[in-house]
């Protein structure tokens, strides 16, 4: 999943950005999440820092603050090099300067026109979610969930487990950072997945590589972030 931040010194131009966002989110079924918007620069780096996801950002050039939207912009590809870069300025003259602090913008949005912003920002989402698709399918690889006109990847290294929900036909994919039901059964994906997946019950089916614990006694796995499934006394030594 992608998150989304947002820094912007004028309140009313970021609710205004931040809104367009959303609404983009939403309408598309867009696999992001908009984890932040603030004006002040430093609160979003300490956000970055902590953040393991790619993020899309958009930033203003002008934060009336003692570093501005370029230099914000470098400090943030030092924590995340993957990530897309969006300015949403005034100061379309300004866009030689991101050659000069060599931080790769993906694009500029004016904020003089706002019909015009709101396509470019959608088209900015779009654009990066596609590129972001396209790298993590060559450097990792992943699961796609589609539901409805959604499609979900996940890359595999972050499932923990599947589980059979308790809705028919229906399956739960247990991430390191989120839980997504979709159409499916535990016998198919046995089938799909591979060795890296082992059936420990007839209800999970386990990722081996993010397995820390067997408690073999009490009948059940543990995973690196400390969620738990059950093991079944039949798959204990296939385990």
């Amino acid at each position: 999943m992608l998150h989304v931040f947002v820094c912007e010194d004028d309140t009313a131009q970021r609710k205004s950005v931040v809104e367009m966002i959303q609404n983009t989110i939403l309408i598309e079924e867009l696999d992001m999440q908009l984890i932040l918007d603030t004006s002040n620069p430093y609160k979003l780096l300490e956000a970055v820092k902590e953040d393991t996801n790619t993020g899309i950002y958009f930033l203003d050039i002008d934060l009336k603050c003692d570093i501005n939207g370029m230099q914000l912009a470098r400090q943030i590809r030092m924590y995340d090099p993957r990530c897309f870069i969006i300015f949403v300025t005034a100061h379309s003259e300004l866009s030689y300067m991101t050659f000069q602090y060599r931080v790769e913008a993906m694009d500029f949005v004016l904020k003089d026109n706002p019909g015009e912003a709101k396509i470019k920002i959608r088209e900015c989402l779009l654009g990066a979610l596609e590129r972001y698709t396209l790298q993590t399918n060559k450097t990792h690889k992943t699961y796609t969930i589609e539901i409805g006109e959604r499609r979900i990847n996940v890359d595999y290294n972050d499932i923990l487990f599947f589980e059979t929900s308790g809705n028919i036909h229906k399956v739960i994919l247990h991430a390191k950072d989120r839980q997504i039901e979709f159409s499916g059964t535990i016998k198919e994906l046995e089938k799909t997945l591979g060795d890296s997946f082992v059936r420990c019950h007839r209800s999970f089916l386990a990722n081996r590589k993010n397995i820390r614990e067997a408690d073999t006694k009490n009948r059940v796995l543990h995973f690196v972030n400390g969620e738990t499934c059950m093991i079944s006394t039949r798959m204990i030594k296939e385990l």
